[in-house]
């Protein structure tokens, strides 16, 4: 049986970008180091002003459910774990709030709540990201968890920010 990833090119753009600039072909917890491959890009996003910001983490979703049917398609898997632009998207998503609220946005307690609270989202899918992953195929159904992931993390990570008295 031949390896979904063997099937991919590095060479190809949607390829490239669904795997997360190759981060999403790690042996070992792909998701995650995906996620972590995101952080460096989300650097420089951060810094732009915050319309910008949206706009460009809003596109990235959009374009994202093509990026992922791609990939999807040509390994003839749904969902594989290397595919990570949905992390990639959620992250940010997550991380919406610093520019939102104007944190300063290198801050690692940010950055490493952040990280951990979409991760976590991610990793044990609790309703409706669980039902959404079951329900919702193609690159739709790719990136809607990790948007929905995103999403509740971020509210989560406002949350431990006022309870913590970080804002």
């Amino acid at each position: 049986m031949t390896n979904p990833i063997s099937l991919l090119s590095m060479k190809n753009p949607w390829h490239l970008l669904a795997t997360g600039f190759g981060s999403g072909l790690s042996p070992i917890i792909p998701g995650t180091m995906g996620t972590l491959a995101s952080i460096p890009l989300y650097l420089l996003l951060v810094q732009l002003p915050l319309p910008a910001y949206l706009i460009l983490v809003a596109v990235s979703c959009i374009v994202g459910i093509k990026i992922c049917q791609v990939a999807s398609d040509d390994m003839g898997v749904h969902d594989h774990g290397g595919i990570v632009w949905d992390e990639f998207a959620g992250f940010w998503i997550t991380m919406s709030i610093v520019p939102l609220f104007n944190l300063p946005p290198t801050e690692w307690k940010w950055l490493l709540t952040g990280f951990v609270l979409f991760r976590f989202f991610d990793m044990v899918k609790p309703w409706p990201i669980g039902w959404l992953d079951k329900r919702v195929h193609g690159g739709l159904g790719i990136m809607l968890d990790d948007i929905v992931a995103g999403a509740m993390a971020g509210i989560v990570l406002f949350a431990v920010g006022k309870l913590a008295g970080w804002m």
